[in-house]
């Protein structure tokens, strides 16, 4: 398997946490929830050396946009796909793209088998726009097992924080496929999650950048209660009725939302 990676000097790089999946079994079940349509594109993020690609180009859709940042491996790309039209290689960092480029095109799907080490910052980046829904229709993207927890967790449990929060506020979230360590070369310390982001209007009319506000003083004091750590805001908890003496794993993404609206 080394041998085969490092064909014309292609080793995974640490820097960019590259971790390449040579599973096909596992490409062929995360192929199965992208489903080829013609009236769509598809972003994906870090494509490597296509493992997923290829599974994506057998299909339908409009446009394929390839965003790698390794400009060898964006190079080898744009040479492998340069008989495919509709797929178009970005040689870019993913966390500094312009993505009010993709408002214009619709149903978007982003998929991407994000870096561990970023993937926390690339996910707010897609939450934080502020024109909502956004440009993309859904988002397929994989994940560190434990930061995937925290996106899903619901209150009253130890894995429930900000990012959950945030996530639920913006997203419908559900978990489609685990990611073993073992269909990794290099093979990664933790396992992966896939999860499946669907844009939802529930809370559009929440300012997004309050609603941080409040949940970066809600959980960077997770184990006190909102009294002491929203305790500026003491007057909102009152108005919704809201027990001051929980703690902010208690607090629902709804009521939540409801103080950020206040504020």
């Amino acid at each position: 398997m080394k041998q085969l990676l490092n064909t014309n000097k292609m080793y995974p790089k640490k820097s960019l946490g590259q971790n390449f999946i040579f599973d096909k079994n596992f490409i062929n079940k995360l192929g199965e929830y992208v489903n080829s349509d013609p009236n769509y594109s598809i972003i994906e993020i870090g494509p490597g050396k296509g493992a997923l690609t290829d599974n994506l180009v057998k299909k339908e859709f409009k446009k394929i946009y390839l965003i790698e940042k390794d400009e060898i491996l964006s190079n080898n790309l744009a040479e492998k796909y340069a008989h495919l039209k509709n797929v178009k290689v970005m040689n870019k960092d993913a966390l500094l793209v312009d993505y009010s480029f993709f408002s214009k095109i619709k149903n978007v799907i982003i998929v991407g088998n994000l870096p561990f080490n970023v993937s926390t910052k690339m996910l707010f980046n897609w939450l934080e726009i502020k024109n909502w829904p956004p440009f993309y229709e859904k988002m397929i993207l994989m994940f560190q097992k434990e930061v995937a927890c925290r996106v899903i967790a619901k209150p009253n449990n130890g894995r429930y924080s900000r990012i959950s929060v945030a996530s639920q506020s913006r997203c419908s979230v559900k978990k489609l496929l685990d990611a073993p360590a073992s269909i990794f070369y290099p093979q990664p310390k933790v396992d992966g999650v896939v999860l499946e982001f669907i844009p939802i209007c529930d809370y559009k009319n929440v300012n997004f950048s309050n609603l941080q506000k409040i949940l970066r003083l809600s959980f960077n004091h997770r184990r006190k209660k909102i009294k002491t750590t929203l305790k500026k805001h003491r007057k909102i908890l009152k108005d919704l009725n809201l027990d001051d003496n929980l703690r902010p794993e208690n607090l629902s993404v709804d009521e939540y939302c409801k103080i950020a609206k206040l504020i």
